[in-house]
């Protein structure tokens, strides 16, 4: 379905397709409603035919980082709207120049948060994603997609610590109450939350003296809230960037 604006601005759902989570956005221009449930549970059409029954939703779109989600997405809403729903990657490219020596190797979602945060922004631009992993992706004052780093999420490197070590207890993820632990846990917690924040700073500052010192800092990401606390150099905590992103990428096919 193509989108046609000037018959009034559709239904649209964006689906954000994470390791973790799938987060889900009804956008009528703006976004109006949003929802999320685990991947991993992989029961996804009841949950999309309870939206789809209180919702009229006209259009979807899809950005995945998990192929075999994204493949039972899109037939799951391809039965609920009777047309098939873009894919990002596939239908859809994201329309920034992508500077990466192998362009293809950039995950989707991590091009529509570049997109999203120029966008809504301006450039140059660093947008950082707390997620399962951690990403930086680069923007340059053009507006040019120059690359980035991925490193291990916080949940995942508590994990980590857990699974791989023979004493360090299973810690659930939350604010730190102390910045210098006094038992295991206060120590884990200090240690991962306080160094990702110190990570996140030092690498901006690192990226400003190679794009400009003006550039603006976007994180998203589940995370997102709990790492700015703790960081300095953090400009803006937008929690809905990639489903933003993907109503744009939406309204660019229109253009």
């Amino acid at each position: 379905m193509s989108p046609d604006y000037q018959k009034g601005c559709p239904l649209l759902l964006t689906v954000d397709v994470g390791n973790t989570n799938i987060n889900l956005g009804l956008f009528e221009e703006r976004l109006k409603k949003k929802f999320s449930f685990p991947t991993r549970q992989g029961r996804f059409r009841a949950k999309l035919k309870r939206i789809f029954s209180q919702n009229k939703v006209d259009d979807a779109i899809v950005c995945s980082v998990v192929p075999w989600v994204t493949a039972v997405m899109e037939e799951n809403l391809k039965r609920l709207l009777g047309i098939r729903p873009y894919i990002i990657g596939k239908d859809v490219n994201v329309p920034v120049k992508n500077l990466y020596r192998k362009p293809r190797q950039v995950g989707q979602d991590r091009l529509v948060n570049a997109y999203a945060a120029v966008m809504l922004y301006g450039a140059p631009l660093i947008a950082v994603d707390f997620g399962t992993a951690i990403t930086f992706d680069v923007v340059s004052k053009n507006k040019e997609y120059l690359g980035g780093m991925i490193l291990p999420g916080l949940s995942l490197s508590l994990e980590a610590l857990n699974q791989r070590t023979a004493l360090l207890p299973k810690v659930k993820l939350v604010k730190p109450r102390e910045f210098i632990g006094r038992e295991t846990r206060s120590s884990m917690l200090s240690g991962i939350v306080h160094g990702f924040a110190a990570l996140t700073d030092e690498f901006i500052r690192r990226i400003r003296k190679e794009i400009g010192k003006d550039a603006k800092v976007i994180c998203t990401g589940g995370n997102a809230g709990l790492v700015s606390k703790y960081s300095v150099l953090i400009d803006k905590v937008d929690e809905d960037l990639t489903l933003k992103g993907m109503n744009l990428i939406y309204k660019s096919l229109s253009a």
